[in-house]
């Protein structure tokens, strides 16, 4: 095994279009690498064990119970390298905002094993990167779907029904753009997971009816995509939020956001992640729209906006 002086790792955010806490529950979901957010993570040699981040920077042992998920990765990656013991300095720069949905967590537990296996000169499977990613994605969020592992670690949209193996495809809708909202509340993710999980227990068939829903709208969602359908996939979005507003995953703010998004404009608008907080998405025909969107949702209070093209894929 070659060691080099420096391991590179970077990943991408995430942005789930359909399907988010359904997938959980085995119904499909749709995500895509969200290119306009980005973290790397460069590993050097060093005589103690060190992270450096916007968070902490400090000795990994002494890193706080939020990152416990990051301790965790490199400790487990380096054991699967069979070193255990090996000492170095982790810096991590992302611009991928934290507990928003897009999957910054994972992002983070790609970007770390990659640049760990870069500097150990390991030609990794797919398979064994993800598997380490999931092992983070644990002690993050609890019951993770592991979608955010299999979107933040790849390029292309994918089509992902846990315990199976994503598939990818194209996401070639023509003039079709995607305004994405940052709240600046927090998501919560995990708590969200665990309050659905309570209402399954006291409901299933009711429960098991709405993931069901949902899961039949991603794969209608999917088709709208591959026929370049925009007005349904809209349709389907908007329908989709109703439902997750009904398992009290949505909150006052993104309601908001969702409705002035319809009425600038969107073909359709949702949360998207784990909900309570985090980021909206909303679909257009066209680009003048959407920045007009992205324009009104900053002026009622969304902290940042990005737009992405559907057309080329990513």
């Amino acid at each position: 095994m070659n060691i080099k002086k420096q391991g590179l790792g970077q990943a991408t955010g995430k942005i789930i279009l359909m399907g988010e806490h359904a997938v959980v529950y085995g119904e499909p979901a749709i995500a895509f690498p969200f290119q306009a957010t980005e973290i790397t993570a460069v590993f050097t040699l060093a005589k103690t064990m060190q992270i450096d981040c916007a968070y902490f920077t400090g000795l990994l042992e002494d890193v706080p119970q939020e990152l416990a998920n990051i301790k965790e990765v490199v400790q487990q990656t380096l054991h699967f390298l069979k070193e255990d013991t090996f000492k170095g300095t982790l810096t991590l720069t992302s611009t991928i905002p934290a507990e928003r949905g897009m999957g910054s967590s994972a992002a983070t537990a790609v970007a770390i094993v990659r640049s760990l296996f870069d500097y150990f000169d390991y030609a990794y499977t797919y398979q064994e990167l993800f598997e380490l990613v999931s092992l983070s994605e644990k002690i993050a969020h609890g019951n993770p779907s592991g979608i955010d592992a299999a979107a933040t670690s790849g390029a292309d949209p994918l089509f992902f029904t846990r315990g199976f193996p994503p598939t990818h495809f194209s996401m070639n809708l023509s003039n079709a753009y995607l305004v994405v909202a940052d709240t600046g509340i927090k998501g919560q993710t995990r708590e969200a997971v665990k309050d659905i999980a309570q209402l399954a227990q006291n409901n299933p068939t009711a429960i098991a009816e709405t993931m069901k829903q949902l899961g039949s709208f991603t794969k209608e969602a999917k088709q709208a995509i591959l026929q370049d359908d925009k007005q349904k996939l809209g349709q389907l979005m908007t329908l989709a939020q109703e439902q997750l507003q009904q398992l009290s995953v949505s909150n006052d703010m993104l309601d908001r956001l969702v409705a002035l998004s319809l009425e600038h404009g969107a073909l359709g608008a949702k949360l998207t992640g784990g909900g309570r907080g985090g980021c909206m998405i909303a679909l257009t025909d066209n680009k003048k729209t959407a920045q007009t969107i992205a324009q009104t949702l900053e002026e009622n209070g969304a902290v940042a906006t990005w737009i992405q093209s559907l057309e080329v894929k990513k």
